[in-house]
Order: structure tokens, then sequence, then C-alpha cells
């Protein structure tokens, strides 16, 4: 006979009337596809009650492959101080959406080689894996779990776990945590961007406990993001006043879905007709007497609906105010707008150094190529039909260390690295694009030095170089 562990939190987190609890997944479901282009395998997802940060456990939960066959929840515990892992020896845990199954030959491969105990205790009141369970059972057909309360434990332990059943497509992972706890709503969102952009950027080496309470299990997620090159993409974030109005004391939620590839890359596949649409309707506005702004505000119902190719129309005018925008698009990211009329550059402006969200770099960027480019005329309406626009996003410039030039140059690689040269207050840049019309690596250095105001065949011993790559759209 099957061992069923009794639900610890329904009529608390979640409701124990099973329609009423069909009812509000329901409600979460209604503006979320049901499936997408691109399956996740992996996942950051909150833990309160449904009412608080359902809908957002339901978005991201969305994105994992429906083909998963075992699905483990990473999460913290509340109630109990451990060290270690917790496991449970129940077969099958009951909500009430029914019973979901317990993969107890997983938990005994977790107990021989990552050292896994049974700790039942753990999971007596414990809520942050069961509050996951009744959206778990409404998404996937039929599902094992693995549940794992995380204790006092070395994150590279999660990090291991993952690697360890990663390749097998039919294992997936939930990593269950909340963020910022008790701050007010402008010190939480501080501190949850900074949350963000550390996941989003792989640099969780400086992640504070009292940033996310399942920081073990981000950061192992993380890092193993990092050993693949893979990318979190944010879903979206937001905190309990949205809910109870209260914003002197809230808690931070955010969800994020593991890409397969850099977030550029990403961006590339995914909104490449909606960035250039962008582009275009920020120029074409300065001519319609409109101006643009970010609604940082507005109320974002679908954020994904683009993601699954239904790209909707999301410019209104007077003023235009981009309204329906992927939360991808918060991100930090760094792009050259580029436009050309009949061919030849009109102008070009960019950011080397991402230091703003990627929206607002497209906006600023198009708007300058357009009328701010110091080696062009502003443009007028009439070369609008005759003008074509490239977008460069760019990844983080990285350093090349070399001995002397000769070096530096046997470490460019043409038509792959854009570069950036630097010494005292001399820099320059070209993008990946520029190998087209120089491709002597000689010649392209000689040109960025002369760009950058200094000789073609100068070089001294505080002279830097930085490389980045591109995704160019078009």
């Amino acid at each position: 006979m099957a061992k069923i562990k009794e639900p610890a939190v329904a009529n608390i987190f979640y409701s124990a009337n099973p329609d009423e609890l069909r009812s509000q997944i329901k409600g979460f479901a209604k503006n979320n596809p049901d499936s997408y282009e691109y399956p996740s395998r992996a996942v950051i997802v909150p833990h309160a009650g449904l009412v608080y940060s359902g809908r957002l456990a339901y978005e991201g939960i969305n994105l994992l492959d429906k083909n998963i066959k075992n699905l483990f929840i990473f999460a913290p515990a509340h109630r109990v101080a451990f060290e270690g892992l917790a496991l449970t020896s129940y077969d099958e845990w009951k909500t009430s959406l029914g019973n979901i199954s317990i993969n107890q030959e997983i938990n005994k491969e977790l107990t021989e080689k990552f050292g896994a105990k049974i700790f039942e205790s753990a999971y007596r009141e414990e809520h942050s894996i069961e509050i996951q369970l009744p959206i778990v059972q409404s998404i996937f057909e039929y599902v094992k779990i693995i549940p794992v309360l995380i204790g006092k434990e070395n994150p590279q332990k999660i990090t291991d776990i993952i690697s360890e059943y990663y390749d097998n497509k039919d294992f997936g992972f939930i990593i269950s945590s909340d963020l910022s706890h008790f701050l007010t709503d402008d010190k939480a969102k501080k501190k949850d961007e900074e949350t963000a952009r550390m996941i989003e950027g792989g640099s969780v080496q400086d992640f504070r406990y009292d940033q996310a309470c399942g920081a073990i299990g981000i950061y192992g997620l993380v890092e193993f993001a990092n050993s693949k090159n893979y990318s979190l993409i944010r879903v979206d974030m937001f905190n309990s006043s949205s809910t109870t109005g209260d914003k002197s004391r809230v808690v931070g939620y955010g969800s994020w879905f593991m890409y397969e590839g850099s977030k550029n890359k990403f961006l590339k596949k995914y909104f490449s007709e909606y960035m250039l649409k962008l582009c275009r309707d920020v120029i074409s506005s300065r001519f319609n007497q409109q101006s643009y702004t970010f609604n940082e505000n507005a109320k974002n119902e679908n954020p994904l609906s683009s993601f699954v190719g239904k790209l909707k129309d999301n410019f209104i005018s007077k003023p235009r105010i981009y309204t329906n925008h992927a939360p991808v698009f918060n991100e930090i990211g760094a792009c050259f707008v580029t436009l050309k009329k009949n061919g030849r550059l009109r102008g070009c402006i960019g950011s080397i150094i991402a230091h703003q969200p990627l929206i607002n770099d497209l906006v600023d960027n198009a708007q300058k190529s357009a009328f701010n480019d110091p080696r062009f005329n502003p443009l007028q309406k009439s070369e609008l039909d005759d003008l074509s626009i490239d977008i460069s996003i760019l990844s983080e410039p990285k350093p090349i260390t070399f001995s002397d030039e000769a070096d530096l140059l046997r470490q460019i690689v043409p038509f792959k690295d854009g570069i950036i040269i630097r010494d005292g207050y001399y820099q320059a840049v070209y993008l990946p694009s520029v190998w087209e019309e120089l491709p002597d690596k000689e010649m392209f250095l000689k040109s960025l030095k002369m760009k950058a105001g200094l000789s073609p065949e100068y070089f001294s011993k505080t002279f830097k170089a930085f490389r980045f790559q591109t995704e160019y759209i078009q």
C-alpha cells in the first residue's frame, strides 16, 4: 500500500476546495499560452500563497517542457533547521487536486551519491514545495516529483545534482524561492532588481541570503547555467503590494526560465521583428510630433505573448507608449542601432557597456542614430521610405591579455569579434560587421586606432583591447 503524505498547507496557502482551486489556477492560465516554441527544463518560481504569487509561479512552471517525466523541486526549509538535503519517504503527496507520485528510486540515488537523508520533520509544516504541487498537477498529465528541502548546504551540491540528471530529457527542475522579505516597496524593488541582475548576468558570487530565501537553490542553478553557457530569462517580477496594496512591508517574487543559449540569441530568435518595428516607430514618432516614452508601470497581463510568435501591435498614439513588452526587455542590455539609406550608412549610435534596460537602450539609440549622430545631418521625413534599420545586441566585453601588438592580432577572430580599444582618453569600437569592409586584421586595427584619434602605428604599454560578440538583426 502506498504511503501518502497528507497536505500541510491546504486552506492556508491554497484552497482545500478542489473546485475553487481549479478555478483559481484556470484564472492564472487564462492569458498564458498552453505551449511554447521553446520548452525549458529549469525554472525559478516563488512559493507564497497562490493569491500572492500563484500567477507568477504558474507562468514559470508552464514554460517547462511538457514531456518531462520526473521533476525535481528544490526548496528552502523554513520551519526546521538542519544541515544537508532532506528527502521524504512518502510514495505520494496529497493535495486538493489528488495525489502526485514521488520518485523513490531517485531519492535512493540522491542518498547514495549526494548524501541526502530522509528527514520527515522538515516536511511536516513546510509550504515551499507543497505550494508548487497543485500547479504542477494542473499542467502535467503525468509526472513524478523529487522533493528536496535544502538546509545548510554548499550550493555546489545543487549544481552537481542538476548536472547529474540534466542530460536525460525526462528530468526537469524547479527552484522554489521568494525574493526580499519585509522591506518597504521602494527598497524591495531596488534589492530585487539587484538580485535579478545577478541571476540574469550569471554573477552570483556575492549572492546574499537576505536577497532570496532559496538562495542556495538559485545559486546552484545559475552556476549550472554558467557551466553550459545557458541563460536565465526573466518571466516577470513584482511584490506582495500588487495584491495587498500595502507598500510598508512587502515580499518580493520573481520567476526565470533557463534557455539553452545566450540571452541575445533568444532575443534574436523570438523578437527580431518586434525590435525592428520598435526602432522604426521610435524614429517615425518624431515626425508625427509625438513624444515616445517607456511606461515602466504599464500592466502586463500577458508578458510572453510575443515569445510564442503572436506579436501584437504594442504602440499606441498620443503619446506613443510601449505597453506590453516581455519582461526580458527589462534586463540590462547594450545595443547599436544602425541606419542605412540606399545601402549607405546614415547613422549609427550604440552602447558598448550595458547600463540600462535593453528596452531603454533600443529607444535611446534609435532616436540618437537618426537625429544625433554628429557625422550626419538629422534624418528628414522624406528619407523614411528608403531607410533600413539594423540592430546589433552586444555581449559583455571581455579583456584581451596580450604582450604586444602581434600577440593581440593573433588573438583577434575576424568576422566574429567586435573590438574595443582604449588608451587613456582615447577609445573606439568596431562592430563585427565592420569586418565586411576591413577583412584584414592589421588594417582593421589600424583603422580602429585612427577612429580613436591615434596614429595607425600607435602602441603603448597602457594600450588595452576588449572583445565582444553581437547578435545581428536586420
